[in-house]
């Protein structure tokens, strides 16, 4: 088949100003997609995507985020001119606003999740019919849409002219943590429609074993009818860490001295409190005056009570001078923040689908700590970089931590194990490769 000849339309859904794992995840694979040859846009939906690599997005919002919001709030906008339509979808004015933090607590967003979920039957009703029209006009030989949460378009996409026999695919990833911080009954009406929609999907794609399985039982989908392909990243900007060889794979400047590092959303559910648990635990045995935190990551309004709360706990157990926040870190920052730390532990309390940053880690020569469960058994099993504990287990995760702190050698091994691995497996390449393997069957 030649590539060239099939045009793939992939719809990411941007995250405001934040760092999102799905957009670094689309960004590197559509981008791995056309290297390999294949004719591909890729287009936001809600905001433009936020990334530390090339944003090889096109300059287009659709289900543009102010539109899409003020038509839920305020009906008469519903039917404003399309002029006005254009200009609250101009990227440029959707960046302007959500530059600053915005609120995002997906516990306020029940009614308008679900609206989105309704399609044309939903509150933003214009919005689907210009997506709709969109599509048309590009004559796309396949759709990927990001997730489910953006599918509520899906049916009206394949009841247009000329769609109907346009396969599309839907990326599984991160679906359920929203909806299940969705209060009721705006959940369950979500998650119902959702099981609706389905129907009208070809095929789901998800980065892990562990989340086939899940997520075919949370959408009630037959489990042949989702597909894993393995997440991968583009590793160009690690392969200086392939000739480092101190402590953990690391260029850890002080010897003396030792680095537990944290890179992920500042939220309850990448378990930075557990982590604190168990810096506490650790740093309140002896010998481990030399151990040291770092923690990186984004932090929206929604979360700011949550994580002053953990300086607060850290404060109070005297490990003031001990840990630091590096803020949401760009790439040339999270390179070096991997330069600084001999260990990475997000000890996660929610199920991860794939973990982006524990493969930036590995890739890096870092090795990690990770609770068992979610994608973390296959990937540490895999991968050999790393150690898995108890989850949500402060002891635990301390003795974990602890016993690779104190062995260098053990360390050493399975940070350039996971590099290895990861270099070699887990590069964008092999990531376009899989997806590539699989879209050949819907479109041939």
């Amino acid at each position: 088949m030649q590539y060239s000849e099939k045009k793939i339309i992939y719809l990411t859904a941007g995250a405001g100003g934040m760092f999102c794992g799905s957009c670094l995840h689309d960004n590197a694979l559509s981008h791995a997609l056309a290297v390999q040859g294949w004719k591909i846009q890729l287009v936001s939906t809600y905001t433009p995507i936020r990334t530390d690599e090339t944003d090889y997005s096109i300059d287009q919002v659709l289900f543009g985020g102010i539109n899409v919001y003020l038509q839920q709030k305020i009906p008469l906008l519903r039917y404003v001119p399309s002029v006005l339509d254009r200009f609250l979808d101009s990227p440029w004015l959707i960046r302007k606003v959500t530059s600053r933090a915005m609120e995002t607590d997906a516990k306020t967003l029940g009614k308008l999740a679900h609206s989105m979920l309704l399609g044309s039957k939903g509150n933003q009703r214009k919005e689907v019919a210009k997506l709709c029209k969109w599509v048309r006009l590009a004559q796309p030989d396949l759709i990927i849409f990001t997730n489910m949460l953006i599918g509520g378009c899906i049916e009206d996409v394949k009841s247009t002219e000329g769609m109907a026999d346009v396969p599309i695919l839907v990326t599984l990833q991160g679906d359920d943590v929203f909806l299940d911080s969705l209060r009721e009954p705006h959940k369950t009406k979500c998650i119902d429609r959702i099981k609706r929609i389905a129907d009208s999907v070809d095929g789901f794609i998800v980065q892990s074993e562990f989340f086939r399985g899940y997520m075919s039982e949370y959408f009630s989908i037959a489990p042949d009818r989702v597909h894993v392909t393995p997440l991968g990243l583009d590793v160009s900007d690690f392969s200086e860490f392939v000739d480092d060889s101190p402590g953990a794979g690391t260029s850890n400047a002080n010897a003396d001295e030792k680095v537990i590092g944290y890179m992920a959303r500042l939220a309850f559910e990448k378990g930075l409190h557990h982590l604190v648990d168990g810096f506490i635990e650790l740093k309140s045995r002896p010998s481990t005056d030399h151990i040291k935190l770092k923690i990186a990551g984004w932090l929206g309004p929604e979360h700011r009570s949550y994580a002053q709360q953990q300086w607060e706990r850290l404060d109070a157990a005297g490990l003031s001078q001990d840990y630091e926040y590096l803020g949401s870190i760009e790439r040339a920052q999270k390179l070096d923040f991997f330069r600084q730390i001999d260990v990475l532990s997000v000890p996660t309390d929610f199920l991860e689908p794939k973990g982006l940053y524990a493969l930036e880690s590995l890739a890096a020569g870092v090795p990690v700590v990770l609770p068992r469960h979610g994608a973390f058994p296959e990937l540490i099993e895999q991968s050999g970089g790393g150690v898995l504990c108890k989850p949500r287990d402060p002891v635990s995760l301390a003795d974990s931590l602890e016993r690779l702190l104190n062995d260098d050698q053990q360390a050493m091994a399975l940070g350039q194990a996971g590099q290895a691995y990861v270099h070699q497996h887990r590069n964008s390449e092999s990531m376009a490769t899989a997806t590539s393997a699989l879209i050949e069957r819907f479109v041939s």
